[in-house]
């Protein structure tokens, strides 16, 4: 009677520690289109060739590994493949490795030998814990040390523009050129990249909101689907993923160009945010992300109509 009431509650505890590592190891990419890790969306004839580098990014962009688009020989770089998903550290991968040795650790086996080598359930307990601190802590420092290149140079949203041109910076008047001109084969403007970093701010309001209205109003149908199943996963997992305090900080035109009636165009943004996940019922938080993101978003334009969300990447 006693084993199986023991079992029984290692059984629960190894679930409730799984369950809290599975949130923490995605708390960093729970905005939108972050838990992708890498990129999902589509750029058109580009979607497999990897876009232009910028001061704000001028590291690789992750491949596109979602998208609707097939590769196939008409796209701009034929050689390019999609890669793999690779398991970022922190992600569900190395969780997913963790969390099954704690699992065989609470049942009695696998993990340092089970918990008869902690002398007691409550002493195993504590180490696991301080061992789940200590993984975090480091998740979020390769996080941080990932991110720091991306972060000096580019447009910094502060002061006047030196000369009379202001729309090499999302904004217009508020960039500050600081690089070589980019590709753009549209002619992309001031009020193009005001579109731009008003879409950036909306669409992470919208899905902290889980407003599927306006994130099918400002995205593509596809990039929508994918905002979607988001959001009925966070549904499915009990929680919620709140954003707040959306600012641009930096940005940059990676490329422009035209595909018959359709205008492309990938900038990659810098900016600030307040995102947590919280517990849909008592409102508990679970977990912070990062306060700072640099991805590459694409947006498409058919016929003169509105600028459209149609893909996301992350830098790496």
């Amino acid at each position: 009677m006693m084993t199986t009431f023991s079992r029984g509650r290692r059984t629960a505890a190894a679930l409730g520690l799984a369950a809290l590592m599975a949130v923490a190891s995605t708390a960093g990419e729970a905005r939108p289109g972050g838990s992708s890790g890498s990129g999902m969306g589509s750029r058109g004839s580009r979607t497999y060739s990897a876009p232009a580098p910028t001061t704000t990014a001028p590291g690789m962009s992750g491949p596109i590994q979602r998208s609707q688009t097939a590769p196939g020989p008409t796209m701009n770089n034929p050689g390019y493949a999609p890669q793999p998903a690779r398991p970022r550290f922190g992600g569900g991968f190395f969780a997913g490795l963790l969390g099954a040795g704690l699992l065989g650790a609470l049942l009695g086996s696998g993990f340092f030998g089970g918990i008869g080598g902690f002398g007691s359930f409550l002493g195993f307990l504590l180490q696991v814990g301080l061992l789940v601190g200590l993984v975090m802590l480091a998740v979020r420092f390769f996080r941080r040390r990932q991110a720091e290149p991306a972060m000096a140079g580019g447009y910094a949203r502060s002061g006047p523009p030196p000369g009379p041109n202001p729309m090499t910076g999302l904004g217009g008047g508020g960039a500050r050129p600081a690089g070589p001109p980019q590709r753009d084969q549209v002619g992309i403007g001031p009020a193009d990249f005001e579109a731009f970093e008003r879409s950036l701010t909306q669409i992470q309001l919208a899905y902290g909101a889980e407003d599927v209205g306006t994130l099918r109003r400002l995205a593509t149908p596809e990039m929508a689907d994918y905002f979607t199943e988001e959001l009925q996963a966070n549904a499915a997992r009990g929680v919620i993923n709140r954003i707040a305090d959306v600012k641009l900080l930096q940005g940059d035109l990676s490329e422009a160009w035209r595909e018959g009636p359709t205008d492309y165009a990938t900038v990659a943004m810098r900016y600030a945010l307040r995102d947590v996940t919280v517990e849909r019922g008592s409102g508990r938080v679970v977990a912070n992300g990062d306060p700072e993101a640099v991805e590459i978003w694409t947006f498409r334009r058919d016929r003169g109509g509105p600028w459209l969300l149609s893909a996301i990447q992350q830098t790496r």
